[in-house]
């Protein structure tokens, strides 16, 4: 009979006409060093999945809300977080559009909250829209003061001179155009 021992546990892979459907696995105690906890379950692959999260809902509903366009919101999200609601950056921004807690708290919503990320966030490019709404290249102002704040875009009259903010800008209006092709 060929055996198998695992782990804490008795699991027994047998092979042919050994296998014995009479022999009882029991329950083992943890060795005396360690302590009784549950075994910690870890995904086959990478990290766990975030729960799913109607986006397309939720931007529609803030664009009506905020006046901001659908395929606009889609792709800062597309660009900040690629839809995944658990997204947390290392530099702190959480969620969908990528929120600082303090941008997220001077909207007055949990960041951790897909349908309160979403609304802070178009919120905020709403703000961002009306500030600079009278400029030829507002649209480049708003998604440069999205990523690198509106202090920075105003010391530099428009999107500062860093690789960062300027890489994101080309990407959000790239997301755009297709968002817009898709009728999103």
């Amino acid at each position: 009979m060929k055996c198998l021992v695992l782990g804490l546990g008795l699991i027994a892979v047998c092979s042919g006409a050994d296998f014995d459907p009479e022999i009882k696995i029991t329950e083992l105690a943890p060795p005396p060093d360690l302590p009784a906890q549950p075994p910690v379950l870890v995904p086959l692959f990478g990290a766990p999945a975030a729960p799913i999260v109607d986006s397309r809902a939720l931007i529609r509903a803030a664009s009506r809300k905020h006046r901001v366009p659908v395929a606009f919101i889609s792709s800062i999200v597309a660009a900040e977080s690629n839809f995944d609601s658990a997204a947390i950056s290392p530099k702190g921004a959480i969620g969908l559009m990528q929120l600082m807690p303090e941008t997220a708290q001077l909207f007055g919503a949990d960041p951790a909250v897909p349908e309160q990320n979403i609304d802070a966030g178009t919120h905020y490019l709403r703000f961002l829209m009306d500030r600079y709404h009278k400029y030829r290249n507002w649209l480049t102002r708003v998604i440069a003061a999205y990523n690198a704040g509106p202090g920075v875009v105003d010391r530099y009259h428009g999107v500062p001179p860093y690789r960062e903010t300027r890489t994101y800008v080309a990407r959000v209006l790239a997301f755009m155009k297709k968002f817009q092709r898709q009728n999103v």
